[in-house]
């Protein structure tokens, strides 16, 4: 009896993501995931577009407004939820790299190890095992994929931030989650400034999110990089190119502009320069 309970129990596991909105409660790392899934008609397996939400942490929401840039892309769209109760801003916008005592914590522990792992996951149920994914996070989002870059190889084709409220400056001369400052040499040093740098990274900013809201980081630290978020992104890959240039080190950085558009998630991911951001040329619509 408790085999064949087992063996139902496996046969209700999904074996691929269905066609159209979906959620998935998957384990990763050991902890339960709330994942809100798409799949459009034109998908053949190409890619994978894993959405990153806000503070308000609206991964279905975000979900939902990705339906159109899936189906631009015949993209299959992953948007997982990193509720605040297991994932406060240290562990979501920070990525988990430093602990609430101020200790540094391994890297096993960082939530940023959990993207490759939901990748790999994914692939899986999609048998397709080497199928690439790309990364876009607005707001929250944003800071949380900037930080990334800046800390751990995900594996992404191309990491998407799209007007983070703050940034990863590459300097020492700001603390950790504007720069580099106050960490411990291993993730502090010249050398990973440079693998930074070196990250295929696109700073995705609306020019019109210049505007102060109730999210705004308004900290002396954030002022000290910009007086919007847009002002920011822009100062952010300024210091990264300049940098770059003066110390001969590799570049793979992108500042797309989406005209007119503020702080809004939806608008930045329906814009015409979202191929821009993701593959740096125009893609023809899939149908």
């Amino acid at each position: 009896m408790t085999t064949l309970i087992a063996a139902f129990a496996v046969s209700l596991l999904p074996t691929s993501v269905p066609v159209g909105p979906s959620k998935l409660d998957l384990t990763i790392k050991g902890t339960p995931l709330e994942v809100f899934c798409y799949k459009p008609k034109s998908y053949r397996g190409e890619r994978i577009i894993m959405v990153f939400h806000g503070t308000l942490r609206n991964a279905e929401e975000y979900r939902d407004h990705s339906v159109k840039m899936a189906e631009r892309f015949g993209a299959l769209v992953v948007a997982p939820k990193f509720d605040a109760e297991r994932f406060p801003s240290i562990r979501y916008q920070r990525g988990g790299i430093m602990r609430p005592d101020g200790s540094a914590a391994p890297k096993d522990e960082w939530t940023y190890s959990y993207i490759p792992v939901l990748a790999q996951e994914v692939r899986r149920l999609e048998g397709k095992p080497k199928m690439p994914y790309y990364l876009v996070g607005h707001s929250a989002g944003g800071q949380f994929l900037v930080r990334l870059a800046g800390f751990f190889d995900s594996g992404a084709e191309r990491i998407v931030a799209a007007n983070p409220g703050s940034d990863l400056f590459p300097t020492r001369d700001m603390p950790f989650g504007y720069g580099f400052g106050k960490l411990p040499p291993e993730l502090s040093s010249d050398d990973m400034i440079r693998r930074y740098l070196a990250q295929p990274l696109t700073f995705y900013l609306g020019s019109a999110d210049c505007i102060p809201d109730e999210y705004f980081d308004d900290s002396k630290e954030a002022m000290a990089q910009g007086a919007g978020r847009y002002q920011r992104g822009i100062a952010c890959y300024e210091a990264g190119k300049k940098l770059a240039a003066e110390r001969g080190w590799p570049f793979n950085w992108r500042l797309v502009v989406a005209g007119a558009v503020g702080h809004d998630h939806e608008a930045m991911f329906n814009h015409p320069k979202s191929d821009l951001a993701f593959f740096g040329r125009y893609v023809p619509y899939r149908r």
